[in-house]
């Protein structure tokens, strides 16, 4: 059987990854707090986490792996978006799931098998904080219930940090009535206008925290495989998870492995409304940039690594894309991946390199290799290819621009470069740019919008350009 090696956060190794239980591989991913869209950086621990399962689904069957991702759906956020629409709040976490669906849908993610709503898990959190409170883990105080941070020696393993270094750098909620400025909140009170359900302690709302505690502890059991999300949940988040998770079942180890994924950049700078440079996945369909493209744009660089998202490369990913897709037209894939693309993928799961031996295949011209490999990281497939069916250029400038990437392939491959960069230099001041891939082959894309007002401006330069080639 394929070895997997996963760096797991919570050793800060890579290691061997072996399943608690071989016949359920078990996985849960933090999902959206469903207030709005989905931005690009949401994206990224879903298509990580995808490309996961369907390793999974490979080494030990689709049958055999169960995988979680949540919905939280009670939150202040939830609850200040709703208000400042003047709409319900079921109506507005039921229409941002089905948003969410159709995005995450467009860039070819799996549905996991359970989609846990916070709303539904009430029982199940106030049962947890109840264990909490009893084994002094956690207090209550003026309406709220806490946990103690400083009851649990091994509060700041994940992160690894102590208590004191967290104080020191980390933004706390400051309240009166906490005994330690790390102790964070189980559950507080609800107003007439808050939602809130009976408990204990009175009429109130969980806090973010308890939440993916108590639903992955219903689905997964007190010990499951792999939990992850973005660094930016490693703490607070994924921190308080462990701590209430282990204190309220101490028999359990929660989560063997932790994955977290970097952040995403966009043309170089941290993504961000201040900027200017905030978007989501629906922002990129809607700029016509296909779903298959986004997915291969993400997935070209490691999951632990800073992902910068840039015109040039969905540019880039979509020729390739057209170029892979017409090499596989009407093939059947082969019966398994390529070997080089489950090792890529097995090695701590090495995106980056299952896409570079992608493109060696494509060189090979085994198709059907490519494609069967391709699928395994949900590319080619036939539901995601609507996009390519429609090819941008017909008639006499697709022809002639065909015609130039044959010709400086074969001036590149004679070793005549001083003509071969004359040729690249004349096509980008036409708005053309020729690239020239790992496999051998030429592409080009255009470095401004294309369109057919620009057609026969376009021909009449490329025609030039041949003619200066004695073509």
């Amino acid at each position: 059987m394929v070895e997997i090696r996963l760096t797991n956060t919570r050793t800060r190794k890579k290691e061997l990854f072996m399943p608690l239980d071989a016949g359920n591989v078990r996985l849960y991913l933090c999902g959206p707090t469903v207030y709005d869209r989905a931005h690009l950086g949401n994206a990224r621990p879903v298509l990580v986490f995808d490309v996961l399962v369907r390793l999974l689904h490979h080494i030990y069957g689709p049958d055999q792996v169960t995988y979680v991702r949540n919905f939280t759906d009670v939150e202040d956020k939830i609850n200040d978006r709703a208000a400042a629409l003047g709409r319900s709040i079921r109506d507005l976490t039921e229409e941002t799931i089905g948003w969410y669906h159709q995005d995450m849908d467009a860039i070819g993610a799996l549905r996991p098998d359970h989609e846990p709503r916070a709303t539904d898990y009430i029982a199940e959190m106030v049962e947890m904080i109840e264990l909490l409170v009893t084994q002094g883990h956690a207090y209550v105080a003026e309406g709220h219930v806490l946990f103690d941070v400083r009851s649990f020696p091994e509060y700041g393993r994940l992160s690894g940090r102590s208590v004191d270094d967290m104080i020191a750098g980390a933004r706390v909620e400051v309240a009166p009535f906490k005994r330690d400025p790390m102790d964070f909140v189980l559950w507080k009170p609800s107003d007439a206008e808050t939602p809130g359900w009976d408990s204990p302690w009175g009429r109130g709302r969980p806090g973010w925290h308890i939440e993916c505690s108590a639903m992955s502890r219903a689905l997964l059991g007190d010990t499951f495989d792999i939990h992850g999300g973005g660094i930016d949940l490693q703490f607070p988040h994924h921190e308080n998870e462990v701590a209430q998770s282990c204190c309220a079942h101490p028999e359990g180890d929660f989560a063997k492995v932790w994955l977290h994924n970097e952040m995403l950049q966009v043309e170089g700078k941290k993504m961000s409304k201040s900027l200017g440079n905030f978007f989501t996945v629906r922002d990129l369909l809607e700029r016509d940039v296909p779903g298959e493209v986004i997915r291969f744009v993400m997935l070209s660089t490691h999951y632990r690594k800073p992902m910068d998202w840039t015109d040039a490369k969905a540019r880039d990913a979509e020729a390739v894309l057209r170029r892979w897709r017409g090499l596989t037209d009407g093939m059947e894939p082969a019966p398994d991946p390529a070997p080089a693309v489950i090792d890529a993928l097995s090695d701590d799961l090495n995106t980056a390199g299952a896409i570079a031996a992608l493109h060696e295949l494509a060189g090979q011209g085994d198709a059907a290799g490519l494609l069967a490999s391709a699928r395994m990281l949900g590319l080619l497939l036939p539901e995601m290819g609507a996009w390519a069916d429609d090819a941008p250029l017909q008639g006499e400038i697709a022809e002639k621009i065909a015609e130039i990437c044959r010709i400086w392939r074969e001036l590149r491959n004679a070793k005549e470069f001083s003509k071969a960069d004359m040729l690249r230099d004349e096509m980008a001041l036409a708005g053309i740019r020729l690239v020239a891939e790992k496999d051998g082959s030429t592409s080009f894309n255009f470095t401004q919008p294309f369109s057919q007002d620009r057609a026969a401006e376009l021909t009449e330069q490329i025609a030039g350009a041949l003619k200066r080639q004695g073509q």
